[in-house]
């Protein structure tokens, strides 16, 4: 790795940001594809109008309302990015707008504050989470305690990085690692609170910090023999591939690996993993679906069209954003889309509603209850037919409805890993609990 210059990671961040906006010719054409106006309330501005005042946002902070609620609606979508034609990403333009507003909003010190508070919480949550559900050789397998921490004799083909909120839903990360076992792939672990990308700190306005926390956690993901990094997460996945290591790079003149989403991995290993789905999975499936990723919608429903037994109903919905949880910035327009999607998976049929992403699955899985069918992941379907199985835990958990029941059931786990009962208490109504976008119906599981 070329040794770092002067230039500190805001400058060259804020450089990108400079050749972006003389990139931009203000056409619109971003915005006039964005599924966000509409439900944002600013579809009667003008296209160039909300570019503009995007602009403004970008360099100074301060600009028009219209186009501040365009930048606070962003879905994540990426719809804007295949309709610029000048080689502008105003996904990520729409990012630093939102920076720019939280720089003009508060001072550095609350800035700051926000940003700590913020990822303590994430880790808080994570950390909890994952050992109310898991053995310590297990959270070892997903480099979750001390003892996984050591760098291997010899590095692996791959670095798994699997974010960190996916810890919450360990079976999902876990049936990513079994699927590579199965395929021969050499990888090592890496993920959880300690290889943050960032993220958390650019949303509090803390360029620099996120700049600091995602170049560590890029330092400590540049060990493996491919120079590949294959991503879980998809927010990780867009704040390195878009912010941080094109930042790094400007910065240092190379950039240390390249990152792949696990589903555009084994998507493009299809020849690789047919032998192993051996066992017939009889369902009627529908695939949840985010196309914030490109390619990732195409992936998953290529993977689940080759499992044989099942067959793909199309449900004919949206799909909108990155993951579910970032539909959460129009609180109820995502209401709606859930439940519109609930009912069209009844009326289909459907023996089960397959989301991809550990956000989808956590605000979707209890809706289980309720429905007439299953909420599962993709893994599981794939796991099924390659005699993988992992307990969705989580789902278990969070179909109970009851705090109290919750903690009495993580019990022998809370004592193992000497877990304090009145903070996994406030874990679990605040964040598995709290994590439900589209209230349950009124009537109690049976």
């Amino acid at each position: 790795m070329p040794p770092v210059n002067e230039t500190s990671f805001e400058t060259a961040l804020d450089e990108r940001v400079q050749d972006m906006l003389g990139a931009c010719t203000r056409c619109g054409k971003c915005a006039e594809v964005c599924p966000s106006l509409a439900p944002a309330g600013v579809s009667d501005a003008t296209s160039e109008d909300l570019i503009d005042g995007i602009l403004d946002l970008v360099r100074n902070g301060n600009g028009p309302e219209a186009s501040r609620k365009w930048a606070a609606a962003c879905m994540l979508s990426g719809e804007c990015i295949k309709a610029c034609d000048y080689g502008v990403n105003p996904r990520f333009l729409l990012a630093m707008a939102r920076l720019g507003v939280a720089k003009f909003d508060k001072e550095p010190v609350e800035r700051r504050r926000q940003a700590v508070e913020r990822y303590r919480e994430v880790s808080r949550g994570v950390t909890m989470l994952s050992r109310l559900q898991l053995e310590t050789e297990v959270l070892e397998r997903l480099a979750q305690k001390p003892a996984s921490e050591s760098m291997p004799a010899e590095p692996a083909d791959f670095v798994f990085y699997s974010g960190c909120n996916v810890l919450k839903t360990p079976h999902i990360a876990l049936l990513a690692l079994d699927i590579m076992d199965a395929l021969g792939v050499s990888y090592q672990v890496m993920g959880g609170p300690s290889h943050c990308c960032g993220i958390v700190q650019l949303k509090s306005g803390d360029a620099e910090m996120s700049g600091r926390m995602g170049s560590s956690s890029m330092e400590k993901l540049s060990h493996s023999r491919s120079g590949q990094v294959i991503t879980w997460c998809p927010t990780c996945y867009v704040q390195f591939t878009e912010t941080i290591l094109p930042t790094v790079e400007r910065q240092r003149g190379s950039r240390p690996f390249e990152m792949n989403p696990f589903l555009r991995f084994l998507g493009e290993r299809l020849g690789q993993l047919k032998p192993h789905l051996q066992h017939r999975v009889a369902m009627r499936v529908a695939l949840h679906k985010h196309p914030g990723v490109a390619g990732i919608v195409e992936a998953a429903t290529e993977i689940l069209k080759m499992v044989p037994g099942i067959s793909l109903i199309d449900l004919n919905q949206p799909a909108l954003g990155l993951q579910s949880v970032h539909v959460g910035v129009l609180p109820k327009f995502k209401r709606e889309l859930q439940l519109r999607e609930l009912e069209a998976a009844r009326r289909a049929g459907v023996d089960a509603l397959v989301a991809v992403y550990h956000s989808d699955h956590r605000e979707l899985c209890a809706h289980e209850r309720d429905w007439p069918f299953r909420i599962i992941n993709i893994l599981e379907v794939v796991g099924e037919s390659m005699g993988l199985y992992r307990h969705d835990r989580y789902k278990e958990l969070k179909v109970m409805q009851d705090a109290d029941q919750i903690v009495k059931e993580c019990g022998d786990l809370i004592a193992k890993h000497s877990l304090d009962p009145r903070d996994a208490r406030d874990v679990v109504v605040r964040v598995l609990l709290g994590e439900q976008p589209l209230p349950l119906k009124a009537s109690t599981p049976g």
